[in-house]
């Protein structure tokens, strides 16, 4: 097993990674996407734990943008052909070697992230193709808090959870 304690850039792939992978469409057109509150407390701790949460999605969106706004998640990069230009960007302006990233992707347009990135995440209903490429293939699947499972992968050991104890 790689080891999750380097991880200083996590970053995230959205459609069948945050959401369930569903896009849901109004008699007006208006989309309407799902986000589990589990993974947004979750991206909340890697920030607290000085782990940059970055978001790079092939789709653009308002929605996606609102949800990063909430979560106060600096790094969106939508509409992105070449995820690995991107991630590799990010490694390059926080100064971080592979071994210090993390990706979740869920299907194949992660890939050129995913084999940039040192340390690699999946839904459990990735796609099939994806499998051989992934380092670590989560028990949660798309929109069910795949990356609150990762998040808790990284952390253990690192984050102080007594502080959200009620003594």
């Amino acid at each position: 097993m790689k080891d999750l304690t380097k991880i200083k850039l996590f970053a995230m792939d959205v459609d069948g990674t945050l959401t369930d992978g569903n896009i849901y469409m109004g008699n007006d057109g208006e989309l309407c996407k799902a986000f589990n509150v589990k993974d947004g407390l979750g991206i909340k701790l890697l920030k607290d734990s000085g782990i940059v949460p970055a978001i790079i999605t092939g789709r653009t969106s308002k929605i996606v943008e609102n949800r990063c706004k909430e979560l106060h998640i600096e790094e969106l990069y939508q509409g992105v052909k070449n995820k690995a230009a991107t991630l590799t960007a990010l490694m390059e302006k926080y100064h971080l070697d592979a071994s210090e990233v993390a990706y979740i992707g869920d299907d194949m347009n992660d890939l050129s992230a995913i084999k940039t990135a040192g340390i690699t995440f999946a839904p459990a209903d990735c796609g099939k193709a994806l499998r051989p490429y992934i380092d670590i293939i989560l028990t949660k699947p798309a929109g069910q808090a795949p990356v609150r499972e990762a998040v808790d992968m990284i952390l253990e050991g690192r984050y102080d959870f007594s502080n959200f104890l009620d003594l």
